[in-house]
């Protein structure tokens, strides 16, 4: 039922949103070097690596770690990178992830695959079985704010609660924090 529910809302977000996606894309090439869509390695369903695509808000040159990482994350952003992060204009190429399989709208957030702490710790708790997703449990409960260990307490408790309602009322949390631009690092 959940993949039937991504399929659709998928493809009728996809057709709504078709043209600010193009226009984003331009937006990207014509503000720096470099392809409109970052490729990212990040850790699915059973800790399987899949190629999670994202609009490009920082420079190609940007070494590979989460963002918390960098020593001055705003060095490395691109001139419409930060407003691509703050709108979460940046995710909307998860959209593809989401048709093929690899995400659900619902569902933990992917992490890097040298993110070795979260995947462990995930993995503990049994998260590593939910296919990742656009937004989830944590996303809405503090997204980049949240320490690791709280951040997988967040997401098992989305495994014992996951539900289609559930996933409603996230999506529906999710959809005021992106408004409000609450919770989002630069």
């Amino acid at each position: 039922m959940k993949r039937v529910f991504d399929l659709c809302l998928g493809l009728a977000v996809g057709l709504v949103l078709l043209v600010p996606i193009i226009v984003v894309a331009i937006m990207v090439r014509l503000t720096s070097r470099g392809p409109a869509v970052y490729w990212s390695d990040r850790v699915g369903r059973h800790n399987r690596i899949f190629r999670m695509p994202k609009f490009r808000s920082m420079r190609i040159d940007t070494p590979a770690v989460a963002t918390h990482l960098l020593e001055n994350p705003n060095q490395w952003m691109t001139p419409i990178g930060p407003f691509l992060r703050k709108s979460s204009l940046d995710e909307l190429p998860q959209l593809w992830s989401i048709l093929k399989g690899d995400m659900s709208f619902v569902g933990p957030r992917p992490a890097l695959f040298n993110q070795a702490d979260l995947i462990s710790l995930r993995t503990e708790a049994g998260v590593h079985e939910l296919v990742p997703g656009l937004t989830g449990w944590a996303q809405v409960n503090g997204r980049d704010e949240l320490p690791i260990p709280q951040k997988v307490e967040l997401d098992a408790e989305y495994l014992r609660r996951h539900s289609l309602l559930f996933d409603m009322r996230i999506l529906w949390m999710t959809a005021h924090k992106v408004l409000a631009k609450d919770g989002v690092s630069h």
